[in-house]
Order: C-alpha cells, then structure tokens, then sequence
C-alpha cells in the first residue's frame, strides 16, 4: 500500500514459511518452528559476514519456487492469502444471511455476486461501459474533457486529493499534484536501455489492442498519439527523489493565483465538476510540473485526450468487462511489467474489489474472529517497551545537542499507538451496491468516499480515523497524526507471534516498531512537531550532524546492485533506511532492556543476539521475478529485502560480535564507516 509523502509507508514484502493455515489452529505453541524460526530455511555454507540475508535464508531462497499467480512472493503475500481466504469466508456467510437491503452483510454479499457474475459481464459486452464512453466521445472540447477527468471513473492528468494541512494538521486542505501514468513512473518512458525500450512497444501495443477491442477506428494511429501525450507529461513530471521534497511539495495558491499560474487547463470546470469549485485555496504539489502538464493538456488535440480517456477507462474497468479485456490488461500488466505468468483466480480479485470498497464491514468482522485480544494487550506493552528504549538512546546520543534533544523527547511522548483496529467503524449504509451492477457499483463507491471526504472539508480534522482497515498487512507512521499505526492482520508470524521467543518478537515486530517510530525522526518526518505540523525544530549544528549522517548512508545503499546495471537509488530509499537502522538498533536497546540485566538463554545452540537477529532477516525474506525487482527498485521508496537485512546490519556493532564477523567479510564495515543516526 502506498501513503501520501506525508505519511511512512513500511510496505513488507517478505515470507510466512511454516505458518498454519489458520492462526487458531496453534495456540499456546510458536507457530514457526520451535521458538519462532525457520532454522531450516537459512543456509550454514554462507558466512554471515558475507552476506546475512543468505545466511538467514539461502536455503529457502535457493529452492522456493515463485507460484504463477505471483510476481513476488514473502510473508506479505502469504499473510495477504490467508487473509484473502478468511475475508472469502466472511463474505460467502454475509452472502448467506438473510439481511436486510443496505445492511452491512447485503452489501458484502452483493458486492461480491455483482463481482463474480461472469456470465452476465461476457454477455453484456460494452453494454455498461457505453454511458461513459459515449459521454467521452461527447467531449468536445477541452472544457468538456477537464470536467471528466474529475470524476471519480476517468483517468486524469492531475490528482486531487483532501487531506489534513501540513502546516495546520487541525483542519483539512485540497491537494493538487501530477497523476500517475500509464506506465509505473517516467523512468519508463524516458530511459534508453534496451529492456525500457521493449516495454515502451509493448505498451504501444496494448494501446492499440484496446482501442481495437473497443471497435474504435483508426486504432493505430490512436494509440501512437497517447504514447507521445503521456511521453510528454512524463518528461515533465517530478522523480521520486523531487517528490519527496516536503518543502517543495507544499505551495499554497489562490484560486486565482492557480487559474494564471497554470493556463491551458480549465480549472474552474475541473473543480466544479470535482465539487470544489467553490474553494478559495488549494495545496499545489509538484509545482514545475503542474505548470508544465497543464500547457500539454492545452497544446494536446481533443481527439488524442479522448483516446487517451477511453484506453485508460478500458484498462481501469477491464475487471468488469468481457474476458478479452481482462485479459490484454493482464497479459501487459501482469507479465510484460511484472512477469507474473498467470492471472489471480476471480474469487481472488473480488475479495480484494469488496475489501477495498467495505473495508470497515469486513474488518469489524474480521477482528471479532481473528484477532485475539491479548495480541493487542502484548503488542501495546511492546510499543511502550520500544520507546522507553528509544527515550534512552536519545539521550546518550553523542552528535545531538540538548536543545534538539529535548524537543526530539517531546515529539516521542506525543507520538499516539493505534493497535489492531479502530475504536469507531465507518457507516456505509448510504452506499448504494446493487448484485447485478459490477460497473455502476465500482462508480459509486468511489464517487461515495470522494463525497464522504469533501464533506468535512470544514470540519475539524478526525483524527480518530485509521486510513485503512485492520484486514490489511502493513503498519505505518502518520506524520499529521504523528501516530504509529499496527492493523490487526499484520500481527501475525513470522513478524508476531505471542507465543515465540523474546528475542524473536523483539528481532521481528519490535523492529517494526523502532522503523515506524522511527519515520517520525527520518529526513521526512523530523520535519514535522509533535502536533503532526511542518516546522522546523532542529539547531542548525543538528540539521548539519543528520545530513552528514544521512548521506553516507545515502552512499551505503546506493551500492547495492539489485540487477545488473541498476542499483539501489540511496537518495529515494533513504528515509525507509533511516527506519530500518534505527528501528532495529531500538528494538536490540528494548530486547537487553526487557532482561533487566539477565543473560539470555542459549535456544538451540544460538544465542539471544543471534536469535533477535535473525528473526529480523527472516521477516524480509522474500523473492522476485526480475521485472517485478525492477519496477519495485524504480518506483518504491523502499529498498529491496535483501538490503533491508545487509544494509543496517552492517551497521550495528552487536550484529559483528554476535557472528563473529571480521575484516574481509563482504558487509564488514570498518566502525569508523559504520552510521549511527538513532
């Protein structure tokens, strides 16, 4: 899942070898191996100075076959199926209950059918895409296009988006900023390698398959003017590395200063249609670029915009159409981006379509039956665990003066803990899902959260609300909230389990822990209080003292190779390292401290420091096709697995003398080299 810039994603991509089916299956006993491990999955013949991730894991990396639905696979994709297979349940019981129209399990259960119905969707045809299309090809003008590319069905060239300030976390703001494109980001479009050059014809192919699909003339000819326009805004478009400029992406404008800051693009029309026009003051993020993109969209024919609606409506709707499209969109998407040889079963991707449009629905069910109430009672006692460790650290902190010290303490008592689910779920009894409807229901749940949104535009920020439901796999850090965020389907094994080894839960979920507490003190979110406001609370000679630091970790990682000739960009990737590093030296701090002066217990030959680290290789064990490696490293702002292991643990001094490892090893790092930050 992908945050604003605001907001410190930890997206985990990694592997739950050895867990059960069902989590109920194994209480009162660790559910990987004995204490919590795979001891079986690393590989001996590796030493573990050379290469950590291979020690932890290289016999399971050396022999795990990718399946074909998959273009990846880790923990995140293993808890993600055992979730899928707990929300089909849910789902087929709300679809056998007798309820009444517009209650929770109606809606599930006809969301779900309406999905499934592929009998009705092929015979169909075009049929319940014909509305929207002919509504495109009525378009005749440019004003008639800016208008439909704010609804909620449309692909635009701009996002807008309602969320709190970030100079006033209190109260909500419309945002403005460059849409994604048709290909993962720019790079795509823009870099001469021979495999970016083959992906750029395929995609001009498809272009072309689904104009043809369509029964549109001139498809060719078509297809070619959409890959200049989208060549053309990609040229313009902010990197990765530009849009993670806090400062910069922040530009209050005016009505008025945006309508003449950027002409060419009806703006007015666009914010009507949008239901925002009346609004006197917008957020413009990628400045440069919204300039830019609104001179193209006002150089550009109506006839190539139009195209361009229509090839993005096939590919955003193919789900919902006969199997031809579904599978172009597939066979391009799936395989020539990702490398995924096979397409998810349907039943897959309808549980995914129902979770993301009732996601509250499901997830108030979910906890109730998955979610043990004493995982949120140790998870809780965990977290306070990892900041008491992290309020001692900063304190011995060598390079940080007490001015900046102090504030940092204050910004870590402020930052709020949200384990499992939220207190209140959201109503959606004024969404209309009707079972034969697959399209219009698709419509109108967007078209409901994007009125739910600009409804509280004048309202006090909520700031009880969870971003995404509990039946996801990820935790997060929400810097205008300045709060960490644990949902209830990731706190499970191998990153938590109540009944594994100290050391083991401290390795795996008490490093999570440290990371996201950590993005609040990386190179984005140390620009924010402890209000969740953008301010500045650092001495010059402190701001001076983390960027030195940063950049030699900038420099660390920006060696590592992920394929041939493409590495790591350091510079992209720096604030989920930042995480990393100090998120796992917090959690070895919280470990030692929870033996309040004990020594650990030797646990089947390997020590407790063994033991906490490679329960931390072990949670970012994971493999990919090499398309996928490539899009991941291209547009994440995360390192690639194998690098979340070697590259902070070269860092920390205890990892070296818990394997022994010693100049000559690969990872070895003189301690001089070695970065400290928290």
């Amino acid at each position: 899942m992908k945050l604003s810039a605001s907001v410190a994603a930890l997206v985990v991509a990694c592997v739950c070898q050895g867990a059960p089916a069902d989590a109920a299956d194994s209480a009162g006993k660790a559910q990987i191996g004995s204490f919590g491990l795979a001891l079986a999955a690393g590989d001996s013949g590796t030493r573990p100075g050379d290469d950590f991730f291979e020690y932890a894991s290289g016999h399971w990396y050396a022999n795990f076959q990718i399946p074909a639905d998959r273009a990846s696979y880790g923990a995140f994709q293993g808890l993600s199926e055992l979730t899928a297979q707990r929300v089909r349940r849910i789902i087929e019981a709300a679809r056998a209950a007798d309820s009444a129209p517009r209650s929770p399990e109606r809606q599930i259960g006809d969301l779900y059918a309406a999905f499934m119905d592929e009998s009705s969707i092929e015979a169909n045809g075009l049929e319940s895409a014909q509305p929207d299309l002919r509504r495109i090809a009525a378009a005749s003008s440019r004003t008639d296009i800016a208008r439909l590319i704010a609804l909620p069905q449309f692909k635009s060239v701009f996002t807008l988006t309602v969320r709190p300030d970030l100079r006033s976390p209190d109260r909500y703001s419309v945002r403005i900023g460059q849409a994604e494109l048709g290909l993962p980001n720019r790079d795509y479009y823009l870099r001469d390698e021979a495999s970016f050059k083959e992906v750029r014809g395929k995609y001009l192919d498809y272009l072309r398959q689904m104009l043809e699909l369509a029964g549109l003339p001139a498809a060719r000819e078509q297809a070619r003017d959409v890959m200049a326009f989208e060549s053309k805004l990609a040229r313009v478009h902010w990197s990765l590395q530009q849009q993670r400029d806090i400062e910069a992406s922040y530009n209050p404008r005016s009505k008025e200063q945006l309508l003449s800051y950027a002409p060419g693009f009806d703006w007015q029309a666009f914010l009507d249609a949008a239901q925002v026009g009346a609004r006197r003051e917008f957020i413009l993020r990628e400045l440069s670029a919204i300039k830019a993109i609104a001179r193209i969209f006002g150089d550009t024919p109506i006839a190539t915009l139009q195209s361009y609606l229509i090839v993005h409506y096939l590919d955003d709707h193919s789900d919902y159409l006969p199997k031809r499209f579904g599978a172009a969109t597939f066979a391009f998407h799936g395989t020539v981006l990702s490398g995924q040889p096979v397409q998810r079963e349907r039943w897959q991707r309808a549980v995914q379509a129902v979770d993301q449009s009732l996601g509250d629905a499901i997830g108030r069910i979910y906890v109730a039956e998955y979610f043990p109430p004493q995982s949120k009672v140790m998870m809780e006692e965990l977290v306070e665990n990892v900041r008491a460790a992290f309020k001692e650290r900063i304190e011995q902190l060598t390079w940080m003066t007490p001015t900046t010290k102090r504030r940092a303490q204050q910004k870590l008592a402020s930052i709020v803990s949200k384990v499992g689910y939220p207190e209140r779920w959201q109503d959606y009894s004024t969404l209309d899902i009707r079972s034969d409807d697959p399209i219009g229901n698709a419509h109108r749940v967007a078209q409901w959260e994007w009125s739910r949104k600009i409804a509280r535009l004048d309202l006090p920020v909520d700031h009880e609300e969870w971003d995404v439901p509990p039946q996801t796999i990820n935790a997060f850090y929400n810097a205008l909230n300045n709060e960490i965020v644990f949902l209830a389907a990731f706190l499970q094994p191998p990153f938590f389990d109540p009944n594994a080894d100290s050391a083991v839960n401290y390795g795996a979920i008490g490093a999570v822990i440290g990371h996201e507490i950590g993005h609040g003190f990386d190179d984005q979110g140390r620009q924010f209080g402890p209000e969740g406001n953008l301010m500045d609370w650092w001495t010059p000679a402190d701001d001076a003292a983390f960027k030195a630091r940063a950049a030699q970790l900038i420099a660390q990682y920006s060696a590592f190779e992920a394929l041939p000739g493409l590495h790591v960009n350091g510079a992209v990737t720096i604030g989920e390292n930042i995480g990393d590093l100090g998120g796992l030296s917090m959690a070895y701090h919280a470990y030692h401290r929870s033996l309040k002066g004990r020594k650990a217990a030797i646990v089947d030959g390997l020590t407790g420091d063994q033991r906490f680290f490679l329960a931390y290789a072990q949670i970012w064990r994971a493999k990919y096709r090499d398309d996928a490696l490539r899009q991941y490293v291209l547009k994440d702002t995360h390192s690639p697995e194998r690098f979340r292991v070697n590259g902070p643990l070269r860092n920390i001094d205890a990892w070296y003398a818990a394997f022994d490892v010693k100049p000559g090893d690969k990872l070895y790092l003189s301690p001089e080299q070695r970065v400290e930050i928290w």
